[in-house]
This record gives structure tokens, sequence and C-alpha cells, in this order.
């Protein structure tokens, strides 16, 4: 019961908040009072929540609040079934879907060669993505992981960075680095990296290439033209899949210049074996107030004239 209601408390106040339905906690019993509907639902949840728990995974208050949210929209795919769903173990800690959507994109990269996971930042496209990479590395279904983002951003002011090209990239490449320290031993990222096991490299770094038995991530890929989303999606060798992830909202492409990304769904659409996946902010899972920013930009967009739109940067 405890695991249920939480530390003081806390799950049964996030219940009381969301549910349309009294919740009465007595010893080691709950009850419900409300609406035929209201009781129905809070009844499926503490169901979905007594699941999870009894796999052994603890519950936080954000996974109440998933929990709440998948009830509603999930159909036959229980919430229980989303969160308990395990990618990778590593490093002490179990990475799993943490939302409908990110179940529904995860799934998706499994069962096609191309997937395009496009959203706003938070919603764990580039992460899962990565996680996936180092599940089919470990699982030997590919013998290396190729990490790529277009360097957009450097613009001119990539020569004013100190020390060699190399240096003056790895800014742009920091975040991939993050993610796969997250994910691989810190003693064996060097290794990887040397014996080409794994290789993150600028965009450019691609051209004139086959990729085969390779798992190939394009992180931002909202910042690349329609010519560099062609040339990086032809790159494609036997036995390898591809993972492109980027946020249409948030192009730093000079102007005139139309992104890939937002071309590409267009182009591509009907063709096998390619998937699209779409992330909303309901889809975050940085701290809960990512998700409310992302809310309350999109609404102030959604009342502003097109021509009047400030391109936005990555926070």
């Amino acid at each position: 019961m405890v695991n249920i209601v939480g530390p003081r408390d806390e799950f049964l106040r996030i219940l009381e908040r969301v549910l349309d339905a009294d919740v009465h906690v007595r010893g080691n019993e709950i009850t419900l009072a409300g609406t035929p509907e209201g009781v129905t639902q809070g009844a499926e949840v503490l169901t979905e929540m007594v699941t999870v728990v009894r796999t052994g995974q603890g519950l936080t208050g954000d996974a109440v609040e998933r929990i709440v949210t998948m009830n509603a929209e999930a159909g036959e795919l229980h919430p229980a079934e989303v969160l308990t769903q395990n990618i990778l173990s590593t490093r002490g800690k179990t990475i799993r879907p943490k939302t409908l959507n990110q179940k529904r994109y995860v799934d998706a990269i499994d069962a096609h060669t191309v997937v395009f996971g496009i959203g706003p930042a938070g919603t764990g496209k580039t992460y899962l993505a990565m996680a996936k990479a180092v599940q089919a590395l470990q699982a030997k279904e590919v013998n290396r992981i190729i990490l790529t983002r277009p360097a957009i951003e450097a613009g001119e002011r990539l020569g004013f960075l100190p020390g060699t090209l190399n240096d003056k990239i790895d800014p742009y490449l920091r975040p991939l680095y993050d993610a796969l320290h997250d994910m691989v031993d810190a003693e064996s990222v060097p290794k990887l990296l040397t014996a080409g096991t794994i290789e993150v490299a600028p965009l450019a770094y691609m051209r004139g290439r086959t990729l085969n038995d390779a798992f190939i991530i394009l992180d931002e890929a909202q910042n690349t033209s329609m010519e560099q989303m062609k040339m990086f999606l032809t790159r494609l060798g036997f036995n390898s899949k591809v993972v492109v992830t980027g946020d249409v909202t948030q192009v730093d492409l000079p102007g005139g210049v139309k992104s890939g990304l937002r071309e590409v769904q267009s182009i591509l659409d009907g063709v096998d074996d390619i998937a699209f996946c779409q992330l909303t902010n309901h889809d975050v899972v940085r701290h809960r107030l990512v998700g409310r920013i992302v809310a309350a930009y999109d609404r102030y967009d959604a009342t502003q004239p097109e021509a009047s739109r400030v391109r936005r940067k990555r926070p």
C-alpha cells in the first residue's frame, strides 16, 4: 500500500487531483466514489499502478501522471506494458519508454529499416535511438554505431574556436557523447571510438560512404538541407538501420534554405519500410516543467502570424 499511495501520500494526492473520483484509503483498502466513468477510470489506473509495482519497478510522481494520461488514450495497450518494457540495462539503471508515443517510436525502430523521430526538445528522440543502437551492438545485430549531426550552428564562428578541426567540431557533437557515456562504461568509450566500433562525426563526413552493418543516427536533422538529407539517406548499406531525429520548430538554417526534415515526409510518404513517428509536448520526459514550457510556446506560436514568428534556438 505504501508503494501505491507514495511517500507522504504523494501519489494519493496526484490521484485525487487528476481523477474524476474521490479516493479513500483505509488500512489496506482503497475505495473510489463518484460517477461510473470516473470510478472505472480510477480502478483502471490503480490496477496499472499495482502491475508496475509487482514487477519490482518503483513508481514516481511523474510515472503516476503518465499512467493516468496513457490510460485515457492507450486503447488496447496497457500503460504498464509501456513503463515495464526494457530497452537497455546498463550502469545500474534500465532505460525504458515512458510514454505511449515513445513505445510506438521504439517499436517502429524494431520493425523498420528507416525511422524518423520528430518532436520537441526533451521527448527522448535521440536518447532512445542511442539505447536501441547500443542494444543492437551488444546483440551483435550490427558491427558499429555511427552518430552524426550537422554542424550548421558553427557557421562563420567555427574558425574562431580554438584548436584543430576536431576540437572545433567537438562542441556540436557533445550531446551525442553525453548520451553515449550514459549507456556505455566510461573506460570502454575511448576504446570503442579508437577501434571505429562507435563513430561520432559531422554530417559532412558521411558524403561518399556506404554504411553496411551499422546502426546510424542522424541527430538535429531539422538543420539539414534537402540535398544533405538525400545524401545521408542514400548512404544506407546492407544490414543497416537508420534513425533520423529532429524538431521542425527549431530550424537554424539560413533564410531561404528549406529544411530537409520538413520536406522529407511528403517525399517519402508511403515508401515501404520507412516509418514516421511524431512526439509531442506530452512526451517530454525531462523535468515536468519542460513539457509545460513547450506547450506554452506552442500556444503562443499558434496566435502569431506566420511572418512574425521568431526562430527559436534549442535551450
